[in-house]
This record gives structure tokens, C-alpha cells and sequence, in this order.
């Protein structure tokens, strides 16, 4: 059966975020598979939204294209996606973007010892977190999302006017 029939089968992705009493973010400071450092604090005056994914989880697998998506529908706005793995080396995520019919664009962090998940308090994959302009965790969701949905769209675009 072929990716795209399987797919059929599945239950849609959600597109809902969890409003929350805003907090600040816990440090995120990770190397990309490239080796170039990301420092969430050096991220102020942007709308950030971090994805804890992995390549064995297959809600994970399914929201990789939407957030592309998202982050190419945002280009040139003080806007930025991470995509975090845990647990996984760069070859092993090289082997999974490179069957993606877009590779993504966005900085995809390594946790190789899953540290910056546990400090993120993440209880499950994926989990994604909307962190706004100051820096503070506003929304967050555990399960696939469908990225490029109106409802998350607006979200982030509310996000950029504040």
C-alpha cells in the first residue's frame, strides 16, 4: 500500500494550540544537524514555535510537511520554527528528511540526550510549544498538528501583531 493511501486511513491531524498563562521559556540552546548553534534567548522580538519530534514516531512523520509549510508561508517575518529531535543522530534524520517530498528549511536541533526535553517538561512526541516575542511559552500542544491550518495561522499571526 502506498504512503499516500496509508495516509487516507489515518485520523486527521489536529490543528489546535492550548492557550496558557504565559511563562518564560526554559533555555533552549542546541547545534543543528549543520553543527551551527541555536540559542532560543538570542530569539527576542520573534514568534518561536519549537516541535520535540523524533523520526520513529509517526504522528511526527505525518506534521513535517505542514510545518515547512508554515515556515515558508511566514518567510521574512520575525518568525521561526525549530524543530527539535530527540534522542536520534543527524545521519538517521538525513535518511528521514531526504524522503520528505520537501526538505525542510528550518533549523532541525539535536537533543541527542534528550536534556532539553526533560528541562521542557515534555511528556510525549511530538510536542510543540508557541513561545512569543518576549520569550514566554503562550500555547503548546502534545500530538501531530497540522500546521498550516487557519486556526494555527492566526494564532501565530495575532502572535506577530503584539
Amino acid at each position: 500500500m502506498g504512503a499516500a493511501a496509508h495516509a487516507a486511513d489515518l485520523p486527521p491531524l489536529s490543528h489546535s494550540l492550548t492557550l496558557q498563562a504565559p511563562k518564560q521559556a526554559p533555555a533552549l540552546k542546541l547545534k543543528d544537524i549543520e553543527g551551527k548553534m541555536h540559542d532560543l534567548a538570542r530569539l527576542k522580538g520573534r514568534v518561536v514555535l519549537i516541535n520535540f519530534w523524533a523520526t520513529w514516531c509517526p504522528p511526527c512523520r505525518r506534521e513535517m510537511p505542514s510545518m515547512e509549510r508554515l515556515s515558508q508561508a511566514f518567510k521574512g517575518k520575525p518568525f521561526v520554527v525549530l524543530a527539535v529531535n530527540v534522542g536520534e543522530d543527524a545521519d538517521t534524520i538525513d535518511t528521514f528528511t531526504s524522503q520528505l517530498d520537501t526538505t525542510p528549511t528550518f533549523p532541525i536541533l539535536l537533543d541527542t540526550r534528550s536534556h532539553t526535553m526533560q528541562v521542557w517538561k515534555v511528556a510525549g512526541l511530538p510536542t510543540t510549544f508557541l513561545v512569543d516575542k518576549q520569550g514566554r511559552i503562550v500555547s503548546s500542544a502534545i500530538g501531530g498538528r497540522e500546521f498550516d491550518h487557519p486556526e494555527i495561522v492566526r494564532a501565530i499571526r495575532e502572535l506577530l501583531r503584539k
